[in-house]
């Protein structure tokens, strides 16, 4: 958690860089971004050459050479903001013509993850000043610390939101931290977001395995593990891909696997029985053309809305015994297309779908005001389902209103441990927030997944007087009130 002295840091960089004339927040992150990483690299090499000191030997894979440690963020951070910036836009011609920001296009896999995805990005502080304000401000910030860098960045991602604009990247992340710990990542899990945005999932999970299970990681197995092949992430967005990389990095998941396309397309028909997790909030009310959209998934559900073809991708891409937890819309469980029906047979008859959270509308407020709910199913291609505990959210902690301010309602702790004891569930009725259906109800109900339809709701009888008695109360009051005049014109006469 950061503390007040950070949070007013990092709006003070938000403020400098729109008053500063960078007023999209996704370029505002992007730029934040890019120097963070030149930070790191720089002090990536300062302790590679504390150590080499130490040991009396030369650094093996220098990030800098001797030549380029004008580029170097321990060099320039001191100079002049003319000087400075001139680094940043102007080709050395004594340094293989590369500027501080071109140079982390040429690193290649010694940058990490991140370098892969530089091309196309572009250096758009455009003044002196900012460029100065800005680097001296992050010079500052605790990037040393493990539990923190990663806090602050996720600071700086939430800001997003409050802009209101690219809110289609931000699952709120107190939503993302139910859902995982819901589903409670293993040592050996392979976890994928096939629309994974700046990866707000990956890094709870990480942080989830981090916070719980601290004794894992003195098993080198697993650090190789959980740095090189336990995250997954998809997303067509170049943009994105660099962001999502960076959170991962600064919350300690070095070298995740990142791929930079379209999850539906055929780029990725490869993809098969490859994961045992998947956490998603994917992308919906959008729609493909078939052609566009890999063959196999068609076979599942012949659908051009993408949510619909989302489940489809992790049914496919889980390995069996695979869990999953996704947000959809409230449309997908009870459209009454074929389409929707046959994806909701398929999970229900065919998989094991253990629970559907209904949650409010506001949830996704300011930038969204769509109902959701989030599906928890296991992939067994032989069915399982016996009975589906439904939940219906009625608040998660914060107003359901454009403001989202913190309120003492929350359902999510109750969620949280109702999920792992369902077995008490049994005896719940359907009158109460939380009950039990079983598949026989869902079947008969054409795979309706929609907690309304089995909801039972209680209604009081209300008795009202009857209408003599309420003309004779109004006669009452009106004699009551000619007396009042009248005695108020005696006091005036």
């Amino acid at each position: 958690m950061i503390t007040g002295e950070i949070k007013s840091k990092i709006d003070k960089i938000w403020d400098d860089f729109w008053t500063g004339g960078i007023s999209n927040p996704l370029t505002v992150i992007e730029q934040f971004t890019y120097l963070i990483f030149i930070k790191q690299l720089d002090d990536k090499q300062t302790r590679m050459e504390k150590e080499a000191n130490l040991l009396g030997i030369p650094i093996e894979k220098p990030i800098y050479t001797e030549k380029q440690n004008p580029l170097r963020w321990s060099n320039f951070k001191n100079k002049d903001p003319e000087v400075m910036f001139g680094l940043f836009t102007k080709p050395q011609r004594d340094i293989d013509d590369l500027t501080a920001f071109d140079f982390m296009k040429t690193l290649g896999a010694e940058g990490g993850e991140f370098t892969r995805f530089m091309k196309g990005a572009i250096f758009m502080i455009q003044s002196p000043k900012l460029l100065d304000k800005v680097v001296q401000q992050i010079d500052q910030l605790p990037l040393d610390n493990r539990d923190t860098k990663g806090d602050l960045y996720e600071y700086m991602l939430s800001k997003i939101a409050e802009a209101g604009t690219n809110g289609q990247f931000r699952t709120p992340r107190h939503i993302i931290n139910m859902m995982v710990a819901m589903v409670q990542p293993k040592k050996d899990d392979i976890i994928s977001d096939p629309a994974c945005g700046t990866a707000g999932f990956l890094v709870s999970a990480g942080e989830y395995i981090y916070d719980n299970h601290k004794d894992w990681f003195q098993d080198k197995t697993f650090r190789g593990h959980f740095n090189s092949n336990m995250f997954h992430g998809t997303e067509f967005d170049p943009s994105m891909l660099r962001i999502a990389a960076m959170n991962l990095q600064l919350h300690g998941i070095e070298t995740p696997v990142l791929t930079g396309t379209d999850a539906l397309s055929e780029a990725n028909g490869d993809v098969e029985n490859a994961y045992t997790l998947i956490l998603a909030n994917p992308p919906f009310k959008g729609s493909l053309d078939y052609d566009e959209v890999e063959s196999s998934l068609l076979q599942t559900t012949k659908t051009k809305k993408t949510e619909l073809l989302f489940l489809s991708l992790m049914l496919r891409t889980l390995k069996v015994g695979g869990r999953a937890a996704v947000i959809v819309p409230d449309g997908v469980l009870f459209g009454s297309s074929k389409a929707h029906k046959s994806i909701r047979e398929e999970l229900v008859s065919k998989q094991k779908l253990e629970a559907v959270i209904s949650m409010p509308s506001g949830v996704f407020k300011p930038y969204a005001g769509v109902s959701t709910a989030v599906l928890f199913f296991t992939k067994t291609n032989s069915g399982g389902t016996d009975k589906v505990w439904f939940y219906d959210m009625k608040a998660d902690g914060y107003s359901l209103d454009d403001k989202r301010n913190v309120i003492n309602e929350n359902d999510i702790p109750d969620i949280l441990k109702r999920f792992q004891n369902l077995e008490a569930e049994t005896d719940r009725k359907r009158t109460d927030q939380s009950f039990l259906v079983p598949f026989d109800d869902i079947q008969g109900n054409d795979w309706d997944l929609s907690i309304n339809r089995y909801k039972e709701i209680v209604y009081e009888e209300i008795e009202y007087e009857a209408p003599k008695d309420i003309i004779k109360a109004i006669k009452e009051l009106d004699e009551e009130r000619i007396d009042a005049l009248l005695n108020l014109e005696k006091l005036l006469n």
